[in-house]
């Protein structure tokens, strides 16, 4: 396995570092590609013009209001989830980090074709471009929180309690394709919450079921391959932010925190 490269294509977070620390237990990983975030002008035009202006407006609300009282309540319950599942959530070290405008770049294409790696993990990237994609044999796995195809797209544990749909309250494993979170899963895990948890702390759930999936799909990759199992796009569906009003009303209505 010494021989295999991996590297990692990122975002800027939290999760990043913790993904990083824990594959870096058992592998060597050669380099991150940090990509920094849409300017949010431009992140904002897109959004309005693909939600429209009211629900962006509530997103927004939602996540300078509401979200920050989350994080306050929830300090302890989070401690508690990274000491129980040992994330590590300290900086990547600075000579494994390369900095990019966009993942998509001309640079990464270039330490591509010079690096040739045989498996790439995502986390938290923008989509990454047919270009990016045909540059390379690597293998793209990315760890999604949520149940694809049914929760595609952001917050995939919460919205499947909003519905109660438990049985898909999780987190997938799967190959990156062109789409959004449409690539081939390889393995699915439940996550199961208690009355502690809460928008905010869903997520760390999330991360700590797919660690070991994703620790387990490295190990499969580089001993022999992959089993990519067959999902019906029947119940697809692209979720996004909820809003604030839509949040308050799940919370009084639902008991979804």
């Amino acid at each position: 396995m010494a021989n295999n490269k991996i590297i990692m294509f990122a975002g800027v977070g939290e999760s990043t570092n913790i993904v990083y620390h824990a594959i870096s237990k058992d592998f060597h990983i050669e380099k991150v590609f940090v990509e920094e975030a849409v300017p949010r002008k431009i992140f904002l035009r897109k959004r309005i013009k693909n939600l429209g202006f009211f629900v962006v407006v509530g997103q927004i609300l939602f996540k300078l209001l509401i979200v920050p009282f989350l994080r306050k309540i929830s300090r302890e319950r989070e401690r508690e989830i990274k000491k129980l599942n040992d994330l590590n959530n300290k900086q990547i070290p600075g000579n494994k980090i390369q900095h990019v405008s966009s993942i998509n770049s001309d640079d990464v294409i270039k330490f591509l074709s010079c690096c040739n790696p045989d498996i790439v993990i995502v986390n938290g990237t923008r989509i990454i471009s047919k270009k990016i994609l045909g540059s390379t044999d690597a293998v793209f796995i990315n760890m999604h929180a949520g149940i694809t195809p049914e929760y595609r797209g952001v917050h995939g544990a919460y919205w499947a309690l909003v519905n109660r749909d438990y049985e898909r309250c999780g987190v997938t494993v799967h190959l990156i394709d062109e789409g959004i979170d449409t690539g081939g899963v390889i393995y699915q895990d439940r996550v199961f919450p208690s009355r502690l948890d809460n928008f905010v702390t869903y997520p760390f759930l999330q991360i700590s079921a797919g660690i070991p999936l994703i620790i387990k799909a490295i190990n499969d990759m580089l001993l022999g391959g992959l089993d990519i199992k067959s999902m019906s796009d029947e119940n697809s569906k692209l979720w996004c932010h909820p809003t604030i009003l839509g949040y308050l009303y799940n919370l009084l209505f639902k008991g979804i925190k």
